[in-house]
This record gives C-alpha cells, sequence and structure tokens, in this order.
C-alpha cells in the first residue's frame, strides 16, 4: 500500500516512549531499557532485574532488503490467496493496526503495547481511548484510516518525535530500522508478534511450544530476530512505574 502519510520517526529512548504513551492516555507504566537477553539476568533475583510484571516489549532493528523483500512477499501472496487478515470487533486475540503512515513504526509499536492492555490502564476519555472506542469494530482498512484522522495522535507523536539526542531528521526520509511489538493476548494468553507491516498479528503459541510467559518466550523471540549476530538493536519493555 502506497503510504500518503508521513511521520517523523521515533529516537528509541525508553523516556520519549514513555512520555507518548502517557499523552495518548495509558496509565501507570512506563517504558525501561532491556539491558540483557539473558533470562537468568532479567528475572527478580537477576543483576538487570525488570520490574514485573512485563506487559509489552518493542524492539528495533535495522532492517536489509532480504528483511523488507520477505514481508513484500508475504503480503502479496496473501492478496493474491485472499488470505489477508481481516480480524474486528474485541473478540479478537489482540487488536492490530496496519501500518500506512510512512516511519510511524514507533507509533504502531505503542498503540500495540497499548491497546492490548487491560482497560484498567487507558483512560476511556484520552486519544487512545477515543480511538479504541471509534475502531473496535473496524476491519484493518477501516481501523487504519481512523487512525490516519486522528488529529489528537498526531499531535502527541509530533511532539515526542521532536525530542531526543539526534537532529530531528525529515519524515519523508527513508529510516533503516523497524520497530516490532511483542505482547500477551489478555484473551487466550497467546504470544503474539505485532508488526503493522505484515499480514496481520503472528500467534507464536506452537513455535513457543505453549511458552506464555512474556518475559521468556518474549526474548526467545526477540532472540530470532537477532540470529546473524547483528548488535545494532535496542528492546524495551513496558512495565510498571517505579513510583506507583
Amino acid at each position: 500500500m502506497a503510504q500518503k502519510i508521513h511521520f517523523i520517526p521515533l529516537e528509541s529512548d525508553p523516556s520519549i516512549f514513555t512520555g507518548l504513551i502517557h499523552a495518548l492516555g495509558v496509565r501507570r507504566l512506563e517504558f525501561q531499557d532491556v539491558l540483557s537477553l539473558e533470562l537468568a539476568d532479567l528475572v527478580p533475583t537477576g543483576s538487570l532485574a525488570l520490574p514485573g510484571p512485563i506487559y509489552a516489549l518493542i524492539l528495533v532493528f535495522p532492517v536489509t532488503e532480504t528483511y523488507e523483500a520477505e514481508l513484500a512477499a508475504a503480503k502479496s501472496r496473501a492478496h493474491l490467496e485472499g488470505t489477508q487478515y481481516a480480524g474486528r470487533g474485541p473478540e479478537e486475540p489482540v487488536i492490530w493496526f496496519q501500518q500506512t503512515i510512512h516511519n510511524a513504526c514507533g507509533l504502531y509499536a505503542i498503540l500495540h503495547a497499548a491497546s492490548n492492555l487491560e482497560p484498567e490502564f487507558i483512560d476511556p476519555e484520552s486519544p487512545l481511548g477515543d480511538l479504541l472506542g471509534a475502531c473496535i469494530d473496524f476491519d484493518p482498512t477501516g481501523r487504519a484510516a481512523a487512525l490516519e484522522a486522528s488529529a489528537t495522535i498526531a499531535a502527541a507523536h509530533l511532539q515526542a518525535a521532536t525530542q531526543g539526542a539526534t537532529p530531528v531528521p525529515n519524515a519523508e526520509d527513508e529510516v533503516n530500522f523497524h520497530y516490532v511489538c511483542f505482547v500477551k493476548s489478555p484473551l487466550n494468553g497467546h504470544l503474539y508478534e505485532m508488526d503493522g507491516d505484515r499480514n496481520g498479528p503472528v500467534d507464536h503459541d506452537a513455535s513457543l511450544e505453549g511458552d506464555r510467559d512474556l518475559l521468556s518466550g518474549g526474548l526467545k523471540l526477540v532472540k530470532s530476530y537477532l540470529q546473524n549476530g547483528n548488535p545494532q538493536y535496542q528492546l524495551m519493555a513496558l512495565v510498571p512505574r517505579c513510583d506507583n
């Protein structure tokens, strides 16, 4: 799908992601860097322990031509076979957004993390609450259009995207890094890979052989992205705020 709307890409900084998720309407949670990919380091007794529970993981990694070609081929195949994801309604295991805004993969990762939280964490009268209330029954095309039309979400994203330590790029620039999100379904407990560039959410319950712990199972999924050993990645976790 040709992307006609362009956003300034987000810098991969937990404080920026936390500020944006709060501006969208999420309460009592924050993003923190995950400083190891080894489970023993991150469990409560580990030297790099994270506050728990973990509600989502967001990975940013460098994309390659091979990766982009595989995504394009999979979407083309789904179109030809008529197997495009068409999930809608609150009965779906997870809420997924198709990415139609250029350079906004960080926003989509945040939306996937936030939209699949329990309602207690979301202010119903916030930009996110308004978006979910309006589009929960829409198919992916309708949800994409609703997000494109949200001036409040666009404004919150712009404020976040113009922060950070690096020079602010142009919205039309090509960026060689991509964000994906991993969440646990509040309905069936499965772990899902959430990427707006794919053909819908990816249920990894079978590949994880029933590991439904977002920390241990999520780390396995993250490592599958980094099999070539490329050190250019960053991993963030959505966790309870330290001042709760």
